[in-house]
């Protein structure tokens, strides 16, 4: 099992990795990627999570984020806990799906639904130079990839909002 990053400071700001169990590319559909960006406005709105940097790739996400009611790692929890079932549930429903029995059986475990590796990775954001370290880590992600040339070409980032391209799929904090 995997190791479990624990939050000390739970009102400072975060660079977070959530992983899809087994690294499975689950966020190659747009249905399973909308449920995970409505889960994130959900918890922005509801929770209180500002969001500053994100991208989105086929089997993981970063994000630097921080919790305004000092409450980081109960919504992370929650986070995880409900995109595991809504994302399953998704894949079992969807008839579309072509990998569907490959991925219910990949994603769960002894009746369990397994969908995010145990635990998350985090590190938190100490300094300015640290917090565009992660911010340009989490935008060449997707040329280091090979999915784009630029940063702020791919979609499923905050690299548009960063260059005032267009406008994100995400509401950004900004940085104090």
């Amino acid at each position: 099992m995997g190791h479990s990053y624990v939050i000390r400071d739970q009102g400072a700001m975060h660079f977070v990795i959530f992983t899809v169990h087994q690294w499975v590319d689950v966020f190659t559909r747009s249905d399973y990627v909308a449920l995970l960006l409505e889960s994130l406005r959900f918890c922005q709105k509801d929770k209180g999570l500002e969001i500053y940097a994100w991208v989105i790739m086929s089997n993981h996400c970063h994000l630097i984020v921080r919790a305004k009611n000092k409450n980081l790692s109960d919504i992370i929890r929650d986070f995880k806990k409900f995109t595991s079932k809504k994302i399953f549930k998704a894949i079992e429903s969807n008839p579309q799906e072509s990998r569907k029995k490959w991925l219910v059986r990949v994603l769960k475990y002894q009746d369990r639904i397994w969908f995010w590796q145990e635990g998350y990775h985090g590190e938190e954001v100490v300094s300015k130079n640290f917090l565009l370290t992660k911010v340009e880590y989490i935008h060449m992600n997707p040329v280091r990839a090979g999915i784009v040339e630029k940063e702020e070409e791919y979609l499923l980032s905050s690299a548009g909002d960063f260059y005032g391209i267009r406008k994100g799929r995400l509401e950004l904090s900004s940085f104090d």
